[in-house]
């Protein structure tokens, strides 16, 4: 069971208000697997008053509260009376002294799609972004990458030793990580193992990589869903985590409080690549200043692109110790999550204009033929004496 069965996520808001003196939270919260679940974080009096006057006042049903230290608020999902109408409620929350913002709890979605070509060559994205070359000086040692996403396949065998923590902000099932199939691919494409003498290479495979899952699968779906809360749970813990990356490949409409935690990140010197949108509507995480936005090699049109990547028919992990070809900008944004492991490997201070002035110079044109990233250009250019093969 997720935290969000049961209820029509089209009647919740959230709500955040000032908590001037909250108790310390060590951790990002843990969410319960509904949204039901005990709140287990401390808020400060005045906060605890005022987050049940504001139900009172508007006839709203407390769902859940999270105290998000780094931002000095105490966040609560509300569940609007019946009959009720959204837009309006927000707007008079908004206008409220109490309330430090309201905002729909939104939802979000994961951009990948199963190959419909499984036999091409194994591998080709590694070809094309010259990773095998840029191995030889880098293969992102000791870089911290976030992967907000759904569950990881944690047991993979080429994952091994490769996962240096992992959270579920979805349920509360005490089983460990749920093996889901975005998140997999997406941590595969990232960090598989490399010197296993099984399965693929992945592009930074000496990165610590932590799995963080804000996501769910749907049910005869390809795609997966989130929401603000989750989502906010998984940046907060990675911003704590002190990771060096966060890797969002998903989407959905802009949300004022998950931009004001990327920001917050941002400002600590994280580096967030997302994922190009599908839809022009979709404006979260790729409409926040200094995101770096990646689209498919064939999505050249996509709003806001940055980069390019390999994004069809990508060999990558898969649940239960299996393997898959899948498609989407998910996996463009990984494989750049990835590239960025290797130049942070040598130069840790880089800076977001500094890592895209060093991939975007080398992406190589050809005819009739897109551009996409040589990362061993781009790692021997922060390497003294470094040299590509090709």
């Amino acid at each position: 069971m997720r935290w969000s069965d049961g209820i029509d996520d089209e009647r919740l808001i959230v709500v955040t208000i000032r908590n001037e003196a909250p108790m310390l939270v060590p951790r990002a919260g843990s969410t319960a697997r509904s949204y039901r679940g005990p709140v287990r974080y401390s808020v400060s009096p005045t906060a605890l008053t005022q987050s049940r006057s504001i139900a009172t006042t508007y006839k709203l049903r407390e769902i859940t509260g999270w105290p998000i230290g780094m931002l000095g608020v105490h966040c609560l999902v509300y569940e609007l009376a019946d009959g009720a109408d959204r837009e309006a409620t927000l707007q008079r929350l908004q206008r409220d002294q109490r309330v430090e913002s309201a905002q729909p709890l939104h939802s979000f979605q994961t951009l990948m799609k199963p190959s419909s070509e499984p036999y091409r060559p194994l591998q080709r994205n590694l070809d094309l972004l010259n990773v095998s070359e840029a191995h030889r000086w880098s293969r992102g040692e000791g870089v911290r990458i976030g992967i907000v996403d759904t569950g990881v396949d944690i047991s993979h065998p080429d994952l091994d030793g490769r996962i240096a923590d992992h959270r579920d902000f979805v349920s509360a099932s005490e089983r460990g990580m749920v093996a889901e199939k975005h998140g997999t691919a997406v941590a595969g494409l990232i960090g598989a193992s490399d010197r296993n003498a099984l399965g693929i290479v992945g592009i930074a495979p000496a990165a610590r990589l932590y799995a963080l899952r804000a996501c769910w699968s749907e049910p005869d779906r390809d795609d997966a869903r989130c929401n603000t809360l989750t989502l906010a749970k998984a940046l907060v813990a990675a911003i704590e985590a002190k990771t060096d990356i966060v890797n969002l490949s998903l989407g959905g409409p802009a949300d004022p409080l998950l931009t004001r935690i990327v920001q917050r990140g941002i400002d600590r010197g994280i580096v967030f690549v997302g994922a190009a949108p599908a839809n022009a509507s979709d404006r979260f995480p790729t409409s926040i200043s200094d995101v770096i936005v990646v689209a498919g090699l064939k999505e050249q049109r996509a709003a806001d692109a940055m980069l390019f990547a390999p994004s069809e028919d990508v060999l990558t992990l898969a649940p239960n110790g299996t393997y898959d070809f899948l498609s989407g900008s998910s996996l463009a944004a990984a494989s750049v999550s990835g590239g960025i492991a290797l130049l942070l490997a040598r130069e840790p201070r880089l800076s977001v204009e500094r890592i895209k002035a060093l991939l975007a110079p080398t992406m190589q044109h050809e005819i009739e033929a897109p551009p996409t990233m040589d990362l061993c250009l781009a790692v021997t250019s922060v390497v003294r004496g470094g040299s590509c093969g090709r």
